[in-house]
């Protein structure tokens, strides 16, 4: 295991582990016209959507000065951009929860680029990462101004879904749509293209919901740009 794999267990101790647990089945609003989001809670207590209290999926989520929001369905989150002072309360309460979750930090603060697990600083007594000494630099001069992408900067999906493993940040793999997955190293990668079906339920374990369309798709573009055809690579690029 890396040394920076080592860091970041520790930050993940907390972690679903092997996704064993008791299910905790949300509110049920019977929302017209969507389908109910109460079975999304596998085996945590998965903070609430602001809108219709049910528990949140991680990739669904509107940026704001104080930090990500997080929503079940993309109807929440223009019922909430609408109105946000009606879900203040309803905010403060799911910040609460998101900071009592585990999780890892897999971009930089200010760029969004991938880490470097060699170039941090200390902030408030923990490691931060960013992506060049550059970003240090300006993180320095001003925290307070990043503080909402620092926020941003994390993933609670702290698991790979194919060995349970603590996650690594730089072996992620960026589906069609944009949304991202990560691994505890590059071989599970591997595995999880060839089948992603059998794995996605790990994910959906840790709030994290994928069409597993969109992740074929990236995976046919990542072939074809190895093979010279053209395409967009599905991983993740470090400038």
């Amino acid at each position: 295991m890396s040394s920076f794999r080592t860091t970041i267990a520790l930050l993940a101790v907390l972690a679903i582990g092997t996704f064993a647990g008791t299910s905790l089945a949300g509110d049920d609003h019977g929302k017209a016209g969507g389908d109910s989001h109460a079975d999304k809670a596998k085996t945590v207590e998965f903070p609430k959507c602001p809108v219709m209290g049910d528990p949140v999926d991680f990739s669904v989520k509107t940026a704001t000065k104080d930090g990500p929001v997080y929503f079940c369905c993309p109807k929440c989150v223009k019922k909430y951009k609408a109105n946000p002072r009606k879900y203040a309360k309803a905010v403060a309460a799911q910040r609460k929860a998101v900071a009592a979750l585990p999780k890892v930090q897999v971009a930089c603060p200010l760029s969004g680029e991938e880490i470097d697990p060699k170039v941090f600083t200390q902030f408030n007594g923990k490691k931060v990462y960013f992506c060049c000494e550059k970003c240090i630099y300006k993180f320095k001069k001003d925290p307070a101004k990043y503080k909402d992408k620092l926020d941003a900067s994390y993933t609670f999906q702290t698991r790979c879904p194919v060995s349970g493993e603590e996650i690594d940040p730089t072996a992620v793999l960026k589906t069609a749509d944009g949304q991202k997955v990560f691994f505890c190293c590059p071989k599970c990668k591997k595995k999880f293209l060839k089948n992603p079906d059998k794995y996605l339920s790990k994910l959906e374990d840790q709030g994290t919901y994928l069409d597993a369309d969109q992740i074929k798709i990236a995976a046919k573009q990542k072939t074809g740009k190895k093979s010279g055809h053209g395409g967009t690579d599905a991983d993740h690029e470090h400038h």
